[in-house]
């Protein structure tokens, strides 16, 4: 797919990841719907896209409620009157272990809220937006690419039970989503990211990102512009679909 001119949502794209790819596709002549729900790193997205001369509506809203995504899409497909691509970027956190104990007693578990707040967005709002994406790709005749963002992660992580169900979780939907919408034209592929310099991993210890670094066997954090590359070599490349691209570094949790 030649992004040029072509209409690409983003989710999570007032910072880190999101915002990254929506610049480069920018750059390469996309129209680009961004999504977040705060809406003062919405607007500075806006600007920043804009300034590579790219045709730019922004929207809040929250991935996790059907109703909201339903009505985010149908208000795309209005004011774009097409719909190209999706990147599924949007995402939390809540880590924690499953359970803590000392000396044979249990101090802590993973709260309920912890595991729901995460399944919510990160897979529950996968679904509800590739469902409309794909919904709204068919209706409006276009040719599409559906992104999903996975991660490392979801071979399974200390801390990570909800996050490293959500992004397994991810990856098969990806698997067969690529299998079902082949035959609208409409790829599917994900991308799982390692540790990547976003501003949670800027903000940590520099002896603890020390430590991260000398276990990737390239020596280094991945840069937010290599998964920006990938998603881009994704949508240009027409005979990718049903894989996930580990853009990792070499890492293996």
């Amino acid at each position: 797919m030649d992004v040029r001119n072509k209409v690409i949502a983003i989710t999570g794209a007032g910072q880190g990841l999101g915002l990254t790819m929506a610049k480069s596709l920018s750059t390469r002549g996309a129209k680009l719907a961004l999504i977040d729900l705060d809406q003062e790193r919405l607007d500075d997205a806006v600007r920043q896209c804009e300034s590579a001369g790219a045709q730019i509506c922004s929207y809040i809203a929250n991935v996790a409620d059907e109703t909201q995504v339903v009505t985010l899409f149908n208000k795309i497909s209005e004011d774009f009157g097409a719909l190209n691509g999706l990147i599924n970027n949007a995402g939390v956190l809540r880590d924690s272990m499953l359970v803590k104990a000392k000396d044979g007693h249990v101090t802590g578990k993973m709260s309920l809220s912890a595991w729901q707040t995460v399944i919510d967005v990160n897979l529950t709002g996968v679904f509800l937006c590739g469902r409309e994406a794909a919904a709204a790709m068919i209706e409006l005749n276009c040719e599409g690419v559906i992104i999903n963002i996975s991660s490392v992660s979801r071979a399974g992580n200390v801390g990570q039970s909800n996050y490293s169900a959500a992004k397994a979780g991810v990856a098969a939907m990806t698997v067969t989503w690529a299998r079902e919408l082949a035959r609208h034209n409409i790829r599917c592929m994900a991308i799982a990211p390692g540790f990547i310099g976003t501003e949670m991993v800027a903000s940590m210890k520099p002896e603890a990102l020390e430590k991260m670094a000398s276990q990737i066997p390239l020596g280094r954090i991945g840069e937010q512009e290599d998964i920006s590359s990938t998603a881009a070599f994704i949508f240009e490349n027409d005979y990718l679909t049903g894989r996930v691209i580990e853009t990792d570094g070499g890492i293996r949790i």
